[in-house]
């Protein structure tokens, strides 16, 4: 039997891309999931397929009073015994525009964190808490300096969170995706021939020439919130198919 048997997990950002998939696996492995998502569409068919494990909530990370919802619904589930603080984006803007970096690290950082700290008091003993960084905190790439700096700072954070609640039996690490297939690229603002532009330059830096499924994130994310990484505290693992050995 899988130890994410009956054992309560939360992702925010479920309803696509790597919040999807890490939902699918721990759905797939008898988890029950509580998800929080601005649209819970892409869900459905998870939902009548999980029809008693998965548990769908719509609402903005950012919101104090949305993140109160999801305390309250976890509340009536739990304990919670894993957290993936998933939901975030991605936009190009000047590094100077101060405006784009402060809503940047609302959604990136901010959010993420006062995710977990609306669900703190309501973790098992264990638990685990994985945070989603980005290969690009490693790089330099215009036009993603507010992006960057958002997933750099929470990895700061995180790695530090890892320390205050090792004390109390959870496990806080980041994984950080590369390039991968996920509907966040088409939220740039770039036009089609730009995005194609990208994609090439991109792929011929990754050793296997192709973006990361998110399904291959979502496995690593799944191995840190297992016992099988339980010696493992405040650790980025960095998910990107080679990119950054280049």
């Amino acid at each position: 039997m899988s130890e994410f048997n009956k054992r309560l997990a939360v992702v925010t950002g479920a309803s696509s891309g790597i919040g999807l998939a890490v939902t699918e696996r721990l759905l797939e492995a008898g988890a029950t999931v509580l998800t929080m998502a601005r649209r819970v569409g892409g869900l459905e068919l998870l939902q009548e397929k999980y029809p008693s494990q998965l548990h769908r909530l719509k609402g903005d990370v950012t919101r104090a009073s949305d993140l109160e919802l999801l305390a309250g619904r976890a509340q009536e589930l739990g304990p919670v015994d894993y957290i993936v603080p998933n939901a975030g984006f991605a936009m190009l803007a000047e590094g100077t525009d101060t405006a784009a970096f402060d809503r940047l690290w609302e959604v990136n950082g901010a959010a993420a964190l006062n995710t977990v700290a609306v669900l703190k008091d309501q973790l098992s003993k264990p638990a685990s808490v994985v945070f989603i960084g980005t290969f690009l905190s490693r790089l330099a790439f215009p036009g993603l300096a507010g992006y960057i700096a958002s997933k750099t700072a929470l990895i700061s954070s995180a790695r530090t969170l890892a320390v205050e609640l090792a004390a109390s039996d959870i496990r806080v690490n980041i994984v950080s995706p590369g390039p991968t297939a996920t509907p966040i690229w088409g939220t740039l603002g770039l036009g089609n021939v730009e995005l194609s532009e990208v994609a090439s330059a991109v792929n011929s830096r990754l050793l296997d020439g192709k973006f990361l499924e998110p399904q291959a994130v979502a496995d690593v994310i799944m191995w840190l919130l297992s016992a099988g990484s339980r010696s493992i505290y405040g650790q980025e693992i960095v998910v990107d198919g080679g990119y950054t050995l280049r």
